[in-house]
């Protein structure tokens, strides 16, 4: 497998989360989709890449926390 078919599947997993109306599937589907670019990221060395998408997912993380806690 090329890490270029990460970066895909990656962006698949972004695109999907943004035609949830469930918040909590929206945060995990972003959230794995941002893991899988933060992977990608650091296998191609494209750091701002990793960087943004590493904090994405301690961003989703954080709300999917907030939404646990709140039921």
């Amino acid at each position: 497998m090329t890490w270029e078919y990460l970066g895909y599947i990656a962006s698949v997993f972004l695109v999907i989360s943004l035609m949830m109306s469930n918040v909590v599937k929206l945060r995990w589907f972003n959230l794995t989709g941002c893991v899988c670019f933060t992977i990608y990221g650091v296998m191609i060395e494209a750091w701002p890449v990793a960087f943004t998408n590493g904090l994405l997912a301690l961003v989703n993380l954080y709300h999917l926390y907030k939404l646990h806690r709140a039921c």
